[in-house]
């Protein structure tokens, strides 16, 4: 079983460009660590304090692996240090969700209509 951790952040917006560069860090930290990036999201329109972070992982016990090796990261921990140094996230939240089977990955197609 496939779960992806779905990580919201309210951020701070006037840091954008800091959540920026700590999402960009993950993209070498998280892959090492063990877990697999779907990726990170900042806000484009709409509500322009919340960013959201996917990673998926084979189980729990994969998850739990992955968060041992992160503490051990150095460069993790500088991007946690980083993080709360500047304050650019007010807010953090984790749930865990699986895929349903024949509703994730499927690609747009473009529908032909007889004229």
């Amino acid at each position: 079983m496939t779960i992806t951790c779905f990580i919201r952040y309210e951020i701070d917006p006037f840091q954008r460009n800091a959540f920026k560069e700590y999402a960009e860090n993950w993209g070498r930290i998280i892959p090492r660590c063990g877990g697999n990036l779907v990726g990170y999201f900042l806000p484009h329109e709409g509500t322009n304090n919340i960013a959201w972070g996917l990673i998926a992982f084979d189980s729990l016990a994969s998850y739990e692996a992955y968060r041992a090796r992160l503490k051990s990261d150095q460069e993790g921990r500088k991007n946690f240090e980083m993080a709360q140094a500047k304050r650019f996230i007010l807010r953090e939240e984790r749930t865990f969700l699986e895929v349903v089977d024949g509703a994730f990955g499927i690609p747009a197609s473009l529908m032909e209509t007889n004229s």
